[in-house]
């Protein structure tokens, strides 16, 4: 048995539900009017009620358990403001209202807007006064013909000269206001050929803009090619020196390598020569000795 568990569970624990509907009550109260699901609306729809009657009845007590309830001692401060001014003042109950926006993409939850009725009670006329009301409808309906006849004459008269001077009055209307629109139609017929000499002049500057852009891009293109057949010529000329210069360097280094090869030949020759000419007199000495 769900014992001191009254309400919705609205999908979530004890706590959360607490804080949902403590949130959706203080949006109520601050704007007037939320947005939100159907079954939350009419879970909210007793606390609202209840925190309304303790601001009519404005007494400490009163506005510490709204305070407790809604958790916002300024909210609570200007909703017992309103109420003293009168703000819910002839209504004695239903001061919300929930009005349907359909079902919800999804999950297909009905959704709501829930907003304060704020608007004045419409005190519905006794019934002793319709009562008496019909009773003297039969007395006067009589009298009412009779006088009825005479103003339907008097108005078909005055309703004559009415006609004549709201058709007069008509087609004066209608020469003003076709005057008015030849003036206008003049003025636009102006207007657009202003615009058309001006769309021209625009076509014209931007024809020669368009010629003046091609004439630069094409000197440029030329400037751009002639500074590029120069460089290939100056870096021809310069490989060329570079080429000649390494010739004659390699055919100075060759020469040098030659005269070295040739001294040293000629050195090693004498060098022979002499040991040759040491060992023929060494060989003639000891041929002497024998």
């Amino acid at each position: 048995m769900r014992h001191y568990k009254k309400g919705r569970k609205l999908g979530t624990d004890a706590s959360h539900t607490k804080a949902i509907k403590k949130n959706l009550c203080v949006a109520l109260f601050t704007n007037d009017r939320i947005k939100t699901t159907l079954e939350r609306a009419k879970e909210i729809r007793g606390d609202v009620d209840r925190v309304i009657t303790w601001a009519k009845r404005g007494d400490v007590h009163s506005r510490r358990l709204a305070i407790a309830k809604l958790g916002d001692k300024d909210l609570v401060g200007e909703i017992f403001a309103k109420v003293e001014q009168g703000l819910f003042k002839d209504r004695e109950g239903g001061y919300t209202r929930i009005l349907k926006l359909g079902a919800r993409r999804g999950d297909s939850a009905t959704i709501v807007i829930m907003e304060l009725v704020q608007e004045p009670v419409k005190k519905k006329e006794k019934l002793a006064d319709e009562k008496s009301g019909e009773k003297g409808a039969g007395a006067k309906a009589a009298g009412a013909k009779a006088a009825g006849a005479k103003a339907k004459a008097k108005a078909e008269e005055d309703g004559a000269e009415v006609i004549d001077e709201a058709v007069e009055g008509v087609e004066a209307a209608a020469d003003k206001a076709t005057d008015a629109a030849e003036e206008v139609a003049e003025a636009v017929a102006e207007e657009a050929a202003e615009v058309a000499e001006a769309a021209e002049e625009v076509a014209e500057k931007a024809e020669e803009a368009a010629e003046a852009v091609a004439d630069k891009a094409a000197e440029v293109a030329e400037d751009v090619a002639d500074k590029a057949a120069e460089v290939v010529e100056d870096v021809a000329d310069k490989a060329a020196e570079v080429a000649e210069d390494a010739k004659e360097a390699v055919a100075e280094a060759a020469e040098k390598a030659v005269e070295e090869v040739v001294e040293k030949a000629e050195e090693a020759a004498e060098k022979a020569a002499e040991e040759v000419v040491d060992a023929a007199d060494a060989v003639k000495e000891a041929a002497e000795e024998k």
